[in-house]
């Protein structure tokens, strides 16, 4: 994710919504990637972060490892880093899974 006028405070440096936003789409996107999607589907539950380092230019990156995947809820561990691949911020997500109704009348 890039580092510029977009996604700074006014400080200058990375927003941490903007850190928090990047870990719940990565955890969104794996957890939705980890399911039978013609069953289920995963939304956010909670979202937890701790920033750790200022970044005020270039690029930051995300990485989502499983912590748990139970049938009903995931948590997902999410790192972004900078490109010295030093912590900025690191996140944990809980995703819930849900069941995806039948489109049909069925459940």
């Amino acid at each position: 994710m890039p580092v510029d006028q977009r996604t700074k405070q006014p400080a200058g440096v990375l927003h941490g919504g903007a850190s928090v936003t990047l870990a719940e789409t990565l955890a969104s996107w794996a957890a939705t990637l980890s399911v039978d999607s013609s069953k289920h589907h995963c939304v956010g539950l909670e979202i937890n972060a701790n920033h750790v380092r200022a970044v005020s230019s270039g690029f930051v990156y995300g990485t989502a490892r499983p912590v748990h995947l139970g049938r009903s809820t995931h948590i997902w561990e999410v790192r972004v880093t900078n490109e010295e691949d030093k912590l900025v911020c690191i996140s944990r997500v809980t995703m819930a899974v849900l069941v995806t109704p039948n489109r049909y009348g069925g459940s």
